[in-house]
């Protein structure tokens, strides 16, 4: 098991990007948070196996709809599993 701090950036606010992150992340198994930041860019906190941690930021990079443009993910690996119980949006 892995924890990832990620920050997307992009066109990812008001795409509908959170909803469809917390769909992805639930299919694979993950769990976490994901929220919007001020400066346009979407942050998560996204913890699972190795596997499917890595298959669900390949699903990110590709863009999770046809709205959404992600232009990079900053990744940095969490040292401790903070033990999230499922995939949720923070406001």
């Amino acid at each position: 098991m892995i924890s990832q701090h990620i920050i997307v950036h992009g066109r990812v606010q008001g795409v509908g990007f959170r909803a469809t992150a917390q769909m992805k992340a639930k299919t694979f198994g993950l769990t976490g948070w994901v929220r919007n930041l001020e400066d346009g860019c979407v942050e998560m906190i996204v913890e699972g196996s190795e596997a499917n941690v890595e298959t669900f930021k390949s699903t990110v990079k590709e863009g999770l709809n046809r709205f959404t443009r992600v232009d990079r993910l900053d990744v940095t690996d969490n040292q401790e599993l903070k033990g999230f119980k499922n995939f949720q949006i923070k406001y």
